[in-house]
């Protein structure tokens, strides 16, 4: 077999292209798997630019999911979206350890490019077990018309899940007195007891009064605390239909 020093130049140029092939596919490899976590390890990063986050149980249930406003995503029942789609509520929403939403800090904020009006909101949030809200503490602003505060609340012990698919089955009915009743049937209270019932409010109405306010089971509002937007104190106690039976303080 003849070996030229041409044949000798190519075949080292062979095994020289061969060896950096593998030299660089080696240090590739390296560099992928170190910056690519596997179990048990972490990834550290100085600045990461997301549309939504998902944290999830080892089972694939959400735990708690951080969103902007198209990416959000709508009520989740023990795994199942219920009521409405997502995309209406930027912000982070909770979840328990059924799948079950159980809360979340949503905000929002815009003005009218036409009317110039402006619209502000903030909310964070705590369900009761398979019900909605009983813990808010919330700010609202229409064009100025502010409230915020701090609510307590009870709900019935009604599931849910159970109200909305009642609810919705009854909004496909047609229009009529029939389609009206069922409606408010099933907003009606269970044994006495409403669906919903603020029992306590500290905060600041849009009358911009300091506000505390107590509420009776059925959520009548029986003890108000006020200081007015002039600084004037007093306390009022209301009977079950709202007027007012005694007050502490001057005169309104």
């Amino acid at each position: 077999m003849s070996n030229t020093p041409i044949e000798r130049r190519v075949r080292f140029l062979e095994l020289y292209a061969i060896g950096v092939t593998t030299v660089l596919g080696v240090l590739a490899l390296s560099g992928f798997l170190q910056a690519t976590p596997t179990q048990g390890q972490k990834a550290r990063f100085t600045e990461l630019d997301v549309e939504r986050i998902n944290v999830m149980e080892p089972n694939g249930q959400y735990r708690m999911v951080i969103s902007n406003r198209p990416r959000s995503i709508g009520p989740v029942y023990k795994g199942k979206p219920f009521g409405y789609p997502g995309g209406t509520r930027p912000g982070i929403i909770f979840f328990n350890d059924e799948g079950t939403e159980n809360g979340g800090l949503t905000f929002g904020g815009r003005r009218d490019s036409t009317t110039g009006r402006f619209t502000g909101s903030g909310h964070l949030s705590f369900d009761q077990y398979d019900q909605d809200q009983v813990v808010y503490l919330q700010y609202q602003d229409n064009n100025g018309q502010r409230r915020m505060g701090l609510t307590v609340a009870d709900r019935a012990d009604v599931n849910i899940y159970d109200i909305v698919q009642s609810r919705d089955s009854i909004n496909k009915m047609p229009e009529g007195p029939a389609r009206t009743q069922a409606l408010q049937a099933l907003m009606s209270p269970r044994n006495g007891t409403p669906l919903f019932a603020p029992r306590g409010f500290f905060g600041r109405d849009v009358a911009k009064n300091a506000v505390v306010s107590l509420s009776d089971p059925k959520g009548k509002a029986r003890l108000r605390m006020i200081v007015d937007s002039l600084g004037v104190p007093a306390i009022e106690f209301l009977d079950t239909t709202g007027a007012v039976t005694r007050r502490i303080g001057q005169a309104p």
